[in-house]
């Protein structure tokens, strides 16, 4: 009897000792169980963050994307306006450079001209008497010798005929023309404004011409000038130097003048061709 009592005062101690050792078992992985739930949760938000990140990254990387691929178009569009910049810059400067060149050969023309010009303008006044030189005015105006004659010393009174006064002084030009040939002649008549009444001289523009026809005819048929290198020409009473109220103002304004001019084909030789324009 109490052998029985003994074996079953031990079973119910072992089973009580099992239940226990469960209970806390359970326990435990209840404990674990509500940790790896909570780690499992922080996961879980940790992963919806980051993909959150992850698309804002995204984006501004499209963004950066889009912004370069736009940076480099400008830079492209620069980089080509900048070539055509530096060619019309380029071009620009040749242009320059063949002005440049050509306004010095201008200078140089006009330098022989003058040089030439000087040249003929002394030979004239050295082969002019003093009193001829009262009656006869010489400049050089633009590259042009003018010769300017007083009308009381080439003319009759009131007449387009040479007087013999005139031959002496009119051989000495003669002599200048006939040396420098590459020169053209122009023989022009000026009067004063006073009307002329005559059976073969219509007007002032009449008389002109006329006088400045019969410089030229003397220049040719009496001292030998080429009549190729001849031109008369009359400008009436519109040519004046002075205003015509005043007798010395008409006498200043009665006059034939002799233009001498380099030839215009000679001139445009010694100029060349000019540079084209771009």
């Amino acid at each position: 009897m109490k052998k029985t009592n003994v074996m079953m005062m031990l079973a119910v101690a072992a089973l009580t000792l099992t239940s226990c050792a469960s209970k806390k078992d359970l326990e435990a992985c209840q404990t674990q169980n509500s940790t790896l739930q909570t780690n499992l949760q922080t996961a879980r938000e940790d992963l919806a963050a980051s993909k959150a990140r992850v698309t804002a990254l995204e984006g501004q990387l499209t963004e950066l994307q889009n912004a370069n691929r736009a940076l480099q178009r400008s830079l492209d569009r620069s980089l080509t306006n900048t070539n055509q910049n530096n060619i019309s810059i380029e071009k620009l400067v040749d242009q320059i450079n063949e002005s440049n060149q050509y306004i010095r050969h201008l200078v140089e023309v006009k330098s022989k001209s003058d040089s030439l010009n000087l040249v003929l303008t002394n030979n004239l006044t050295r082969s002019l008497s003093r009193e001829e030189l009262s009656e006869v005015d010489v400049q050089v105006l633009k590259g042009v010798v003018y010769i300017s004659l007083a009308d009381n010393m080439l003319y009759k009174s009131g007449s387009y005929e040479i007087n013999d006064r005139a031959a002496t002084t009119l051989s000495k030009i003669a002599k200048i023309i006939t040396d420098y040939k590459d020169y053209d002649v122009l023989v022009e008549g000026n009067t004063d404004d006073v009307p002329i009444s005559r059976t073969n001289i219509r007007n002032n523009w009449d008389l002109s011409c006329l006088r400045a026809s019969s410089v030229v005819q003397a220049l040719q048929n009496d001292y030998g000038v080429d009549p190729k290198r001849l031109t008369a020409g009359g400008r009436g009473e519109y040519n004046p130097l002075q205003p015509n109220t005043t007798e010395l103002g008409k006498q200043r304004n009665r006059r034939t003048q002799i233009i001498i001019t380099p030839k215009l084909d000679e001139f445009m030789d010694l100029i060349g061709q000019a540079p084209e324009n771009q």
